[in-house]
C-alpha cells in the first residue's frame, strides 16, 4: 500500500512537471533539505514567475556499502513583487530507500519549507536559503534547513 502510494505521488508530481511547458523552470543542487544532498527540477504551474509550483529531486548517501537514496517531492508557492527576490513556502514528502546489511527497508517524512528565493527574471544563476522542519511517524525535528545553488532558464 505504501509503495502505491508513493508512486501515484511520484506520477502526478511528474505528470504536472511535464504539462508546465510555459512557466519558469530551474534545476539545482541542494544541501540540507528534504533531500539531504541531491539534484532537483523546479517549475512553476503557470505562466508566471511566481505563484504556485512543484518539485521533484533525487539525492541520498552511501557509507561503507549502506546508503540511502531520497527523492524529495513537494508543491511550493513563491511570493513576490520584483521578479527576482522571493519569500518561498512550501510541503512534501519524501520517499526513502535504503539498502543495508540486512535487506532493503523503505520510508517516508514529511516537510514543509519557509525560506528565500533568489531567480532572475531572464533566467541564470539562482539560490536559496530555508528553514525546513522535517516530521515522520516517531520523529519531529523543527530546526533544519538547507540550500541550494542552481539555474534557472
Amino acid at each position: 500500500m505504501k509503495k502505491t502510494l508513493i508512486l501515484t505521488a511520484i506520477l502526478f508530481c511528474t505528470s504536472f512537471i511535464a504539462n508546465s511547458q510555459t512557466g519558469a523552470k530551474s534545476v539545482y543542487v541542494e544541501l540540507g533539505g528534504p533531500g539531504l544532498a541531491s539534484f532537483n527540477f523546479d517549475t512553476r504551474f503557470s505562466n508566471r514567475q511566481d505563484g504556485i509550483g512543484g518539485r521533484i529531486g533525487f539525492g541520498g548517501f552511501s557509507i561503507d556499502g549502506e546508503g540511502a537514496v531520497f527523492v524529495p517531492i513537494g508543491l511550493n508557492y513563491l511570493i513576490g513583487k520584483d521578479q527576482k527576490n522571493y519569500f518561498e513556502l512550501g510541503a512534501g514528502v519524501t520517499p526513502i530507500f535504503e539498502s543495508n546489511s540486512s535487506g532493503n527497508f523503505s520510508s517516508t517524512f514529511g516537510h514543509v519549507l519557509f525560506g528565500y528565493r533568489l531567480q532572475p527574471k531572464e533566467g541564470g544563476f539562482t539560490f536559496r536559503a530555508f528553514v525546513s522542519p522535517v516530521f515522520g511517524e516517531r520523529f519531529f525535528i523543527p530546526y533544519y534547513g538547507g540550500v541550494s545553488f542552481g539555474y534557472k532558464f
